[in-house]
């Protein structure tokens, strides 16, 4: 714990005006998230390469992230680094019912069900009486395009709701003499569509694909 107060004060005095740093002091929610979200990335590689030492080095880089924005709320009397952390403690509990309750689940897959049909019930709780909540509330916008588009296509299916879809056939086949900004993003998200009905992960289809052509075009620079 001593460590964690240490690191809290560090970022105070960064963001401190007097004798701070500047760079830090000129960040925004807005300025820090796209580091946010980079460190989060680097956190995925350093698992994917299996590399334990760089994993532990990019938490760390990734909890920064959560300290820095926390000091900055703070700053404004919004909330601090405690509040996040007791948000957090609140949440996981409270989607736990089976291991803090006395809720069962029989599996991992019933599970999961359970977590969509709490998380479903807090954004109803959220929205308030006078709005309805939307069972596609809660996919980010700063999500990537295709995961975006996996969830949404999830989520409208749970809901069961009834939106007319196209095959990545007939997308690719509706502009064929122009292919199009729209007609490709067309055919990009009926092949999201068609992989969630498969239960493929697109995104991690995509980057398969990708690390396959990475791997034959480094073969051929090699040949040259």
């Amino acid at each position: 714990m001593q460590t964690l107060e240490r690191l809290l004060a560090i970022m105070a005095r960064l963001r401190d005006p007097a004798g701070g740093c500047p760079w830090d002091l000129e960040q925004s929610f807005a300025t820090i998230a796209p580091h946010t979200i980079e460190e989060a990335y680097e956190v995925d590689d350093a698992i994917r390469r299996g590399d334990l030492d760089a994993l532990r080095e990019e938490l760390g880089d990734l909890l920064l992230q959560v300290v820095f924005h926390a000091q900055m709320a703070r700053e404004r009397g919004a909330f601090d680094f405690e509040a996040v952390a007791a948000t957090l403690v609140d949440k996981l509990v409270r989607r736990h019912p089976h291991v803090f309750g006395d809720a069962e689940v029989r599996d991992a897959e019933e599970q999961t069900r359970l977590w969509e049909d709490l998380k479903a019930r807090e954004r109803a709780d959220k929205s308030g009486a006078s709005a309805a909540p939307s069972g596609l509330d809660g996919v980010a916008l700063g999500l990537p395009a295709l995961l975006r588009a996996q969830k949404l296509v999830r989520r409208a299916a749970r809901a069961e709701l009834d939106v007319e879809g196209v095959s990545p056939e007939a997308a690719w086949e509706a502009d064929r003499a122009q292919r199009s900004a729209a007609s490709l993003g067309a055919l990009l998200f009926a092949l999201a569509r068609d992989a969630a009905s498969r239960g493929v992960d697109a995104e991690v289809a995509l980057r398969e694909a990708t690390a396959r052509f990475e791997a034959e075009a480094r073969k051929a620079e090699k040949r040259e």
